[in-house]
């Protein structure tokens, strides 16, 4: 049997950390919302923390914060994506229950190949067959059996989120014009992109910005959100993307929905129905088939 590579035993581990930390989104999330906490007052602290945070530790580095204005170009594009994907996914979960929201999102390994396919990088055929089959096993999760409500609104937000977070690896992967930032710098400039976007939400509304936001539960809530979905997530995503490219990270994401799922279980009581199981059970059979077969 070959050995996996050097980029394999950075990249799977990093796919995965990636899709564990972005699925305890509803975990720090879900009681700031329950408190009544305005979305974009969550999502620009939990970003403002992890710009703090991560600038921080470029400073102690000593790592140049410069970029050419080709490169800031990308990273506005890469900021607005992942934005967009944090607030249609928090819309979602107004609609909707949070596991169940977070596994929808899930759908974007599909979207990824077949915009790697338009690329012109067709995947190997087992990594087709992963695709098929965690996507399978998410449409079974998403069957309603009458314990919970699928809301049509809120599985178009989630696909939507899909959809633009798709877009987000797709281009960490492919542009050559930001392969030389170093992936903790990538992030730090996508997550001010997000910052600024929010405040300029809560600015132009009539949002009370620390509504809801009153006890040190509260403000630890937003420091876990800066810290493993937003940082964690995005620094390891760009890692995987780049070790073993745009499709295989993407399918990795499948440990996303069931963390997301374990969370809402346990913490939240939602509904952990026969179908999840199944379908949680097909999407880990297809990953590590994926993870077997495929070693380059």
């Amino acid at each position: 049997m070959k050995k996996l590579s050097k980029n394999a035993i950075i990249g799977y581990p990093a796919g995965i950390i990636t899709g564990i930390t972005y699925g305890l989104n509803p975990l720090f999330a879900v009681p700031l919302m329950n408190n009544g906490a305005a979305t974009e007052s969550i999502l620009f602290f939990r970003y403002a923390f992890a710009v703090i945070i991560l600038g921080m530790f470029l400073m102690l580095r000593k790592e140049t914060f410069r970029i050419s204005y080709k490169q800031a170009g990308i990273l506005l594009v890469l900021g607005l994506l992942y934005t967009s994907s944090s607030m249609l996914l928090f819309e979602a979960y107004e609609y909707m229950a949070s596991g169940l929201a977070t596994t929808i999102v899930f759908l974007y390994p599909v979207l990824v190949a077949i915009i790697m396919v338009f690329l012109k990088v067709v995947p190997s055929w087992p990594v087709w067959l992963a695709i098929a089959a965690t996507f399978g096993g998410v449409l079974i999760m998403t069957q309603g059996d009458g314990s919970q409500t699928v809301s049509p609104t809120g599985v178009l937000l989630s696909l939507g989120s899909a959809l633009v977070y798709a877009l987000f690896i797709v281009i960490i992967n492919r542009s050559k014009t930001i392969a030389s930032i170093s992936n903790t710098l990538l992030t730090f400039y996508a997550l001010t992109v997000g910052a600024i976007v929010f405040i300029g939400k809560i600015i132009g509304s009539d949002t009370v910005i620390t509504n809801g936001i009153t006890s040190a539960g509260d403000w630890l809530n937003l420091v876990g959100l800066a810290l493993l979905p937003t940082i964690v997530s995005t620094a390891t995503l760009a890692i995987a993307s780049r070790n073993i490219g745009a499709t295989k990270a993407s399918v990795l994401g499948v440990f996303e929905p069931i963390t997301a799922i374990v969370v809402g279980t346990v913490m939240f009581g939602e509904p952990l129905t026969t179908n999840i199981i199944v379908g949680i059970s097909i999407a880990i059979v297809a990953v590590t088939f994926m993870i077997m077969v495929t070693k380059r």
